[in-house]
């Protein structure tokens, strides 16, 4: 496949969604719009297939011709459309097919990057042919910043961005991290126990002015004399009272901050640890910003709420009722003035909660866009250089920036007319108040003493209720925060523990595979495969790209577990095994080595962290990694760098198969493992790994055939199924699907090689040419 010039990209797509806009009838609805990136050719180009609420559109990418099949024609009512859309996928190759009752009409191939689309517009596609629509009225069509894709109606949310439907997230989730917060159950009461005196405290200042003003003020207003012993006992028991509420305050807000403190990081760990544990199915249809997103701002988030506001939330509720008992019992009447706002004040909360709530979700869901674009950057930052794509991924850092910016400014139009139309209701109520009890004490009614506490009392009341109002923003971003962290840990892992497991006896390495199916989806990639391998026996698995090799890895390390017949390993089915105890004896060689930030032997001992430093050496000699690893700076307390970046591709496998003879498995993987590097190293790194298959059962996939002459059997698979096993003497005798794989590869590296000496003589003759008229000149 050739591919296009990446300047136009971008440009082409635009003018093909510009084109689209023109081709829509009035009050026509677009509902999914996917990129075709593939031609017929299997080519790299850029056109759209588009599903409205009343037919199917499409642009030809070389004549930009649209064609359009409308999705019922002339068909009574009741009946279903003849038109039907079928998707499937392969080798990498995703496949829609436009169908009616007697013919393929059309047919668009894509790469799987835009698979999710695809297979939302045939969901769509489906409801739409069945229920014969109850289309939309609207005509105005917007893009997604993220994907350029088209939104569908009344929508802010990308289908394309937005992979996992979300529900609504509700404040009622908070309550579920009692779970979290049972273990320090004590403190919490202590807590709160302090929450009641601290405000019990703040509540006699304003109950000391009534005679502070009653008996000794105004008394000496009207020309008596002022009692010394009275105003320093009102004047000592204010202080008092200050202080004590200053130290109830301080001692609230420490134990309360320390018990939030570890809420949240216990929330973080367990978070992190049931990551652990679900399978690749999990991790393979999420982001790495957006996983980082949760377990790190989410649980901050959670932990800032916990330690400030929920401590607030409740200081307030009990200054709001503590403060409504005195006001009642002051004066009744005025009391009841003073709650008027209460119904309106309460109505907005309500109304505004669900927009906040919803709007936080989605606010995280954006910003985790952002952490995405990072997370895919910063670690592939020599890919970015190398192809000088600084500029392109700067923009889809600002378009998602854009995004973030533009969501958050349309939740903060609600929430900045909510706060002061609270402020607000709260500055009528006090001036009712006054008016009220002004009145009161012009019947006489009250004294000026009471009036005057009962205003101390109101704004305290007030600044409660405005406090509370404004911790509904807060207390909303915890639960869209709450409810994603939950949707990790609510998530059961596609291969579950036992419930009681068989313990491993001394492994012996023999596995049989029995009917053995697995999908992906509604993809079948295993089908029916039946194989044994004996204890210490190597086989090489061969077969084209796709044709589950490596699926059948990942299920013999039960990273993914078979939706078909089973694998037993020594007579025992592999899902009565606990993972941990069986994938430690699998020795896992990758064809990209992974290595972690650190030193070489924390990386060799990554399998075995007890190791001593003498199996560390002696596994790194085995390994043919002994000698590089001693010419480094610290030797084997030599930092490698972020995912080894400081070691060469074989200096970084050598390592890897290190650390798998470390661990002494008795099953080993060798996933191509000698593919991506040079002649010599390949050699090295045979070296190594002949050490490392001896008497272990082995199962290798290379593409490079001749690396598997060595194997006791050669197992050859096409589409998910076995069609041959045996040495590679009697399958190149049998010249079957083996044979045919073998003499292709066998004739590229022939015509490679013509190629080379090819070249070689051309530069060669140039060289003599060069000379000869140098030599001429110099004549």
């Amino acid at each position: 496949m050739q591919p296009s010039h990446p300047v136009n990209a971008s440009s082409e797509a635009g003018q093909a969604q510009t084109d689209l806009r023109a081709q829509l009838a009035a009050s026509e609805n677009v509902l999914c719009v996917v990129p075709v990136d593939l031609n017929r050719q299997l080519r790299f180009s850029r056109s759209l297939l588009a599903l409205t609420d009343r037919r199917l559109l499409t642009n030809d990418p070389e004549t930009g011709q649209w064609a359009s099949w409308p999705l019922r024609k002339n068909d009574p009512p009741g009946a279903l459309s003849a038109l039907s859309l079928r998707h499937f996928d392969h080798a990498g190759v995703g496949t829609l097919e436009l169908h009616d009752s007697s013919a393929r009409l059309a047919s668009w191939r894509f790469t799987l990057a835009a698979n999710v689309q695809a297979l939302r517009l045939l969901r769509l596609f489906e409801q739409q042919t069945a229920a014969r629509g109850n289309a939309g009225t609207g005509d105005e069509t917007a893009l997604c910043p993220l994907c350029d894709a088209l939104l569908p109606p009344d929508s802010d949310d990308c289908p394309a961005c937005a992979r996992e439907l979300h529900t609504a997230p509700s404040t009622w989730v908070l309550l579920r991290l009692w779970r979290f917060a049972r273990p320090y159950r004590g403190q919490l009461l202590a807590g709160f126990g302090l929450t009641l005196a601290s405000t019990a405290a703040t509540l006699v200042p304003p109950y000391l002015t009534i005679p502070l003003i009653d008996d000794i003020l105004i008394p000496f207003q009207n020309g008596q004399q002022i009692e010394s012993w009275k105003v320093l006992a009102i004047l000592g028991a204010l202080l008092a009272a200050a202080l004590v509420g200053w130290a109830l305050n301080w001692a609230r807000t420490y134990l309360l901050a320390l018990v939030s403190e570890r809420i949240g990081a216990d929330l973080r760990t367990a978070t992190f640890d049931h990551l652990l544990e679900l399978s690749l199915d999990y991790f393979g249809g999420k982001r790495t910003g957006d996983l980082m997103a949760r377990i790190g701002s989410e649980t901050d988030r959670i932990n800032v709420f916990l330690s400030l506001h929920a401590l607030d939330f409740a200081t307030d509720v009990l200054m709001i009722l503590m403060t409504a008992v005195i006001l009642f019992s002051i004066n009744p009447w005025l009391a009841l003035v003073t709650l008027l706002p209460l119904p309106f004040i309460a109505w907005m909360i309500h109304t505004v909660r669900d927009r906040l709530r919803t709007g936080f979700e989605k606010i995280d869901r954006v910003w985790s866009e952002v952490t995405n674009v990072l997370a895919d950057t910063i670690p592939g930052i020599r890919v970015v250089k190398a192809f000088a794509q600084e500029k392109r991924e700067a923009q889809r850092f600002r378009d998602a920036n854009r995004h973030n910016l533009l969501v958050n400014d349309k939740l903060n139009k609600v929430w900045s007319l909510f706060t002061p139309t609270v402020s607000l209701l709260t500055e009528i109520g006090l001036l009712v108040v006054w008016a009220f009890g002004i009145w009161l004490v012009s019947k006489q009614q009250i004294t000026v003493g009471v009036l005057t506490a009962f205003i101390a009392y109101i704004g305290r009341f007030y600044t409660r209720l405005d406090s509370m109002s404004r911790i509904v923003s807060v207390t909303q971003k915890a639960a869209a925060g709450a409810k994603r962290i939950f949707d990790i840990l609510d998530h059961v892992s596609n291969v579950p523990e036992p419930a009681h497991p068989v313990k491993m006896a001394a492994l012996q390495g023999r596995i049989e595979m029995s009917g053995l199916g697995f999908r992906y989806g509604n993809r079948a990639v295993i089908r029916g495969l039946d194989l044994v391998i004996q204890p210490g026996e190597m086989i090489g698995l061969v077969g084209h790209s796709g044709s589950g090799k490596s699926t059948l890895v990942n299920l013999i390390c039960r990273f993914y577990d078979a939706t078909d017949g089973s694998i037993s390993v020594d007579g025992t089915d592999i899902r009565r095994f606990s993972v941990a105890d069986y994938r430690r004896h699998i020795g896992l060689v990758l064809q990209e080595p992974f290595l972690f930030f650190g030193t070489v032997a924390e990386n060799i001992a990554y399998g075995k962290p007890g190791a001593s430093r003498a199996g560390i050496v002696a596994a790194a000699r085995a390994a043919h990694a002994h000698e590089f690893i001693l010419r480094l700076p610290q030797g084997y307390d030599s930092l490698v760098g972020e995912r080894g970046q400081s070691l060469s591709g074989g200096e970084r496998q050598r390592i890897s198969i290190a650390r798998a003879l470390l661990i002494d498995p008795r099953i080993l993987i060798l996933d191509e493992a000698t593919s991506s590097v040079d002649t010599e190293t390949e050699k090295e790194i045979q070296k190594a790994l002949d050490n490392l298959v001896q008497g272990r059962t082995t199962i290798a996939i290379a593409h490079r055939l001749s690396t598997l002459r060595k194997a006791d059997r050669l197992v050859v698979m096409d589409r998910g199924q076995v069609v041959e096993v045996g040495p590679h003497d009697a399958l190149m005798a049998r010249q079957g699907a083996y044979w045919r794989l073998y003499e292709a590869q066998a004739r590229q590296v022939d015509g490679e090689g013509n190629a080379d000496a090819e070249e070689g003589r051309i530069a060669l003759a140039t060289s003599q040419v060069a000379h000869t008229v140098q030599h001429t000149g110099s004549l």
